[in-house]
C-alpha cells in the first residue's frame, strides 16, 4: 500500500469505519470498500495525482474570486466532446475556468429525463463520443486551467441499467438494489408521507411493471430509485463516482442527494442517513482524489440546504447551489420590491464564510417559486397561490406591461403551482424588444440583463453562466415539433447554441456585443477587486427605497457598496456613508452615496476612494 494512500486513509479510517459499520453492520462489506478505494487510487494517473498534491497544499484553490463557471449541453454547444475541445478557445475568451457539462452518460432515447436516467455510468452517449473523448477533454481542460464538472446521478438508475434488468428478472442480489414489492400495501404506506416530485407529469412514487411487480420511482417511471440501505449499492456507486474522477473530472455534482435514503413513515427527504453517506463520500474523495470537489444539488430552502456543508470538523459537500436566491431574484424583478431578497441575503450573509455557494440566474432546469410565503403573508398579506399566478403571468408576458417571454412547466391548474421556463434574455424582455424592433425597449432589456448578472457576480461564491446567456440567446420554440421533447417545456431553454450570435460578440452596435462585452467587463472587474473575495465581510443595508437592494462588501480597508434597482423606473437611493466613492464599471465619481440616481433596472458598484 502506498505511503500517500496509507496516510490519507489513516487520517479518516476510524470515523469512516464507525459510520459505515453503524449504517450497514457489515465488516466484510467495509473491508471490500477500503480495498476498492485503494484500487481506485492505484488507477489514478500521475497528472491527476500531481494535481491532487497541488490542491492539497492550496485547499482554498476553488474559492478564488477569478473563478467563473459556465454550464452547457455538449450536443447543443458543439455536437460532440471533441467539438467542445475544439471550442475551448471560445470558452477561454468568455473567461470560463469552471465548465459544467450537463448529463452525457448513456441513457435511453425518449426515456432519459434529459440524461438523468443513466443506463451505464461508464459509457458516454454514443452520439457525443466515447469515454476516451471525455478523458481527452478533461486533459485539455486541465492544461487550459479549466476545472471540469459532471453530474453524478445518485438517486436512481434507468430501468435499462444492467442492475435493473437483472432485478426485473429476479436475479439474486439485484432485486435488493431497488425497492421492489409484490403488492401495493407498503407502497401505499410510503405514499401517505412522501410528496410527489412531478405531480402532473409523473404522479405517485411507484410504478407497476408489466409482470405485476411494483418498484419505487420517485421521479419518472423509467428512473428506479436505488436502495442505499444495501452496502453493495453504496460500494458500487462510490466506485462509479471514482471512475469518473479518475477520468479527470474535477467536480462531481451529486444529483438529488437529499432523496437517497428512504424510510417508511417519513417524507424520504434529508434524513440523517443522507448526511452519513455525504460525509463518507467527502472522506472518500480526500483519501483517493483530494483534488476533486463535491457539489451538492439541494433544491430546497436555506434551512435545509446549509446542513449539506456539514461542519468545519466533519465537512460534507464543498459547494452547494444557491437556488433560493435565484428564485427570489426573479420574484424581485417581477415585484419591483427587494424586501424578500434582502431577507434572503441576510440569511445567506449570516452563514459561516467557509460555506461556498454556486450562484446563477438560469440553468437547465425550471424556476420553481419556492419562496418564503409565510413571511410574505405576515408582512405583505400575499397569498401564495395568487402570487404564483402573478409571477407566472408576468414571466409569460400575460401581465400588462410585461415584456418577459417564458412558458409554464408542470402546470397544475387545480393548485396554481406551475413552474417557469425561459432563457435569461427572453425573461428580461430582450426577445420581445427585438421582435417589436423597439430600440428603447431593447436598451432597457439589455440593461436589465446586465444588472441581473452584476447582482449574481456581487454575491460570494462561484458565479455560473448558462451557455448562450453571454450572447443573449432567446427561447427555442422548436422543441414543440420534437415528439421526444414537446411534453417538456424545459427544452425551451435547452436549444442549440447559436454560433451566429457569438459571431456578433465583438460588435458593440448589436445587443449580443453589448451583452458579451458588458459581461466580460463585469467579470474582469470582479476578478481584480479584493472586495469580491469569498472571505470578505458581506452584509445588506437599507437603501432608502424598497425598489433598491444595497449589498456591502469589505476586505481589509477596502469597501464596496453595490446598489441594484429592481424597478423599471429612475430611482434615487444609497447608503449612509461619508466620503467619496467611484463607480467601478463606468468610472463615475460621487462625493456622497447617500442618494444617487440609478437607471431603470440599473446598478452601481461603488468603491470607496482612497482604498
Amino acid at each position: 500500500m502506498s505511503d500517500v494512500f496509507q496516510r490519507r486513509l489513516a487520517r479518516h479510517y476510524d470515523e469512516l469505519k464507525w459510520l459505515y459499520t453503524e449504517l450497514y453492520r457489515d465488516e466484510e462489506a467495509f473491508a471490500y470498500f477500503t480495498g476498492m478505494l485503494e484500487r481506485c487510487w492505484e488507477e489514478r494517473k500521475k497528472p491527476l495525482r500531481d494535481q491532487d498534491a497541488r490542491r492539497e497544499a492550496d485547499p482554498g484553490w476553488y474559492r478564488r474570486r477569478d473563478l467563473l463557471g459556465m454550464m452547457l449541453y455538449v450536443d447543443a454547444f458543439a455536437g460532440t466532446l471533441r467539438g467542445v475541445e475544439e471550442r475551448l478557445p471560445y470558452l477561454q475568451e468568455c473567461g470560463v475556468n469552471y465548465l459544467h457539462l450537463m448529463p452525457l452518460l448513456a441513457s435511453p432515447k425518449g426515456r432519459s429525463d434529459g440524461g438523468y436516467a443513466v443506463s451505464d455510468f461508464r459509457t458516454v452517449q454514443p452520439q457525443m463520443g466515447t469515454m476516451e473523448d471525455l478523458e481527452a477533454l478533461a486533459d485539455a481542460c486541465r492544461r487550459a486551467g479549466i476545472s471540469l464538472c459532471l453530474d453524478f446521478v445518485m438517486n436512481h438508475t434507468s430501468e435499462d441499467h444492467q442492475w435493473a434488468r437483472r432485478a426485473r428478472a429476479g436475479e439474486p442480489g439485484y432485486r435488493e438494489r431497488y425497492f421492489f414489492y409484490d403488492s401495493w400495501d407498503i407502497p401505499r404506506e410510503f405514499e401517505r408521507t412522501v410528496p410527489q416530485v412531478f405531480p402532473t407529469t409523473a404522479p405517485g412514487s411507484f410504478t407497476q411493471l408489466e409482470d405485476g411487480q411494483i418498484v419505487m420511482t420517485n421521479f419518472y417511471p423509467y428512473q428506479w430509485d436505488l436502495n442505499y440501505g444495501s452496502p453493495v449499492v453504496f460500494n458500487d456507486m462510490t466506485e462509479n463516482l471514482l471512475f469518473l474522477a479518475n477520468r479527470g473530472i474535477d467536480v462531481i455534482r451529486l444529483d438529488a442527494i437529499p432523496y437517497i435514503w428512504k424510510e417508511l413513515g417519513t417524507d424520504c427527504r434529508n434524513l440523517p442517513q443522507v448526511h452519513t453517506l455525504a460525509r463518507m463520500l467527502r472522506m472518500v474523495c480526500e483519501i483517493v482524489c483530494p483534488g476533486v470537489l463535491l457539489l451538492g444539488e439541494v433544491v430546497m430552502e436555506p434551512a435545509k440546504v446549509a446542513p449539506y456543508f456539514g461542519t468545519p470538523e466533519k465537512p460534507e459537500c464543498h459547494m452547494l447551489y444557491n437556488v433560493t436566491t435565484m428564485a427570489t431574484t426573479w420574484h424581485t424583478l417581477a415585484a419591483g420590491d427587494v424586501s424578500l431578497l434582502r431577507r434572503q441575503m441576510e440569511a445567506v450573509c449570516a452563514l459561516p464564510r467557509d460555506f461556498l455557494f454556486l450562484n446563477y440566474l438560469r440553468c437547465h432546469d425550471d424556476i420553481g417559486w419556492g419562496l418564503d410565503y409565510p413571511w410574505l403573508r405576515r408582512n405583505f398579506g400575499i397569498d401564495e397561490a395568487a402570487h404564483k399566478r402573478y409571477l407566472n403571468d408576468w414571466f409569460t408576458g400575460k401581465y400588462p406591461g410585461s415584456s418577459a417571454r417564458g412558458e409554464l412547466y408542470n402546470d397544475d391548474p387545480r393548485l396554481g403551482d406551475a413552474r417557469l421556463c425561459g432563457t435569461t434574455a427572453s425573461l428580461c424582455g430582450i426577445e420581445a424588444a427585438d421582435y417589436e424592433g423597439d430600440p428603447f425597449k431593447l436598451e432597457r432589456a439589455v440593461a436589465c440583463d446586465l444588472t441581473l448578472h452584476a447582482w449574481m457576480l456581487s454575491q460570494s461564491g462561484i458565479p455560473v453562466i448558462y451557455s448562450g446567456d453571454e450572447v443573449g440567446r432567446f427561447n427555442d420554440d422548436t422543441y414543440h415539433d420534437d415528439p421526444d421533447r414537446r411534453e417538456d417545456s424545459r427544452y425551451l431553454h435547452r436549444g442549440a447554441f447559436q454560433w451566429e450570435l457569438a459571431g456578433l460578440r465583438s460588435d458593440p452596435e448589436t445587443y449580443q456585443g453589448r451583452l458579451f462585452q458588458g459581461l466580460r467587463r463585469l467579470e474582469t472587474v470582479r476578478a481584480g477587486e479584493p472586495c469580491f473575495d469569498a472571505g470578505a465581510d458581506v452584509w445588506v443595508e437599507d437603501s432608502g427605497d424598497r425598489r433598491v437592494l444595497a449589498l456591502c462588501r469589505r476586505s481589509g480597508d477596502r469597501e464596496l457598496v453595490c446598489l441594484f434597482n429592481f424597478s423599471g423606473e429612475f430611482v434615487h437611493a444609497g447608503v449612509n456613508r461619508e466620503g467619496a466613492y467611484t463607480e467601478l464599471m463606468y468610472g463615475t465619481r460621487y462625493d456622497s452615496i447617500r442618494s444617487i440616481e440609478l437607471w431603470p433596472n440599473g446598478f452601481a458598484w461603488l468603491l470607496r476612494d482612497g482604498t
